[in-house]
């Protein structure tokens, strides 16, 4: 069943991969302005040395920058699920705060924290933080009035509430969060690198945008999918792993 649903995307990408070479080719465009397929195949296995490089510093910074927007996300969640008063001051900040472009931000933390690896760990987190707090918000303020009364009838306390009905009902929400930043975490490393890095992806693209090796640019774009799709998968199978029971009742 999963080997058909996926057949039909795979059958769409295989066929434009053809109609694309078929055309640079057909037109003789120059390999600088579009390359073909082939093209791109060829610079990704001539780079894949230094690509290795530059993929190992970029996914450092995704998995530090998802890994602090996780813990301040989830504790803001927390924090205005326990107060009124704390979800009144904080969450219209956080929308506020999308308003914001991160893009405009970037070279601002480069004079702040220079061109190591901090700038680009905080790029990361601004992308991952909203959707992971909003999410788990959501998710813990979703929970049944009438269950929590149940439980509180029954004696339990404010911890064992948290624990037994308001995590477990936040679980589907806070991974529906995780799987969106998971997707831009990859793309706010990326950007944080184009104002200023010395290793990664986006230098890399930078770089090679600059010498008109548009084949390496775009080896370059399609292994930034491919590491956006692989995250959302981890996501998604540590989703599985964790709640089993989300899953059996579809």
């Amino acid at each position: 069943m999963r080997a058909a649903r996926l057949f039909l995307p795979a059958a769409v990408l295989l066929t434009l991969a053809i109609l694309w070479e078929v055309v640079v080719w057909g037109l003789e465009v120059p390999k600088w302005i579009v390359p073909s397929p082939s093209a791109i195949w060829q610079a990704f296995w001539e780079m894949r040395a230094l690509l290795g490089v530059h993929v190992a510093q970029t996914m450092l910074e995704v998995a530090i920058g998802i890994g602090i927007a996780v813990t301040a996300g989830v504790s803001v969640a927390a924090a205005i699920n326990f107060s009124p008063l704390l979800q009144r001051a904080i969450y219209p900040l956080l929308v506020i705060s999308q308003t914001v472009p991160i893009l405009a931000l970037a070279p601002l933390l480069i004079i702040w924290f220079g061109f190591g690896i901090a700038p680009k760990v905080i790029v990361v987190t601004l992308f991952c933080f909203f959707p992971i707090a909003v999410n788990t918000s959501d998710g813990l303020t979703s929970t049944e009035p009438e269950l929590i009364d149940l439980f509180r009838s029954m004696g339990a306390t404010w911890l064992q509430i948290w624990r037994k009905v308001r995590l477990p009902a936040a679980l589907p929400y806070f991974f529906s969060g995780l799987k969106i930043a998971a997707t831009y975490s990859v793309t706010g490393a990326i950007v944080g690198e184009w104002v200023g890095a010395k290793q990664g992806l986006g230098i890399y693209m930078l770089r090679s945008s600059a010498a008109f090796k548009t084949a390496q640019v775009f080896s370059a774009i399609v292994i930034t999918s491919l590491l956006s799709i692989m995250l959302f998968l981890a996501v998604f199978a540590l989703e599985r792993g964790m709640m089993p029971w989300h899953f059996d009742e579809r």
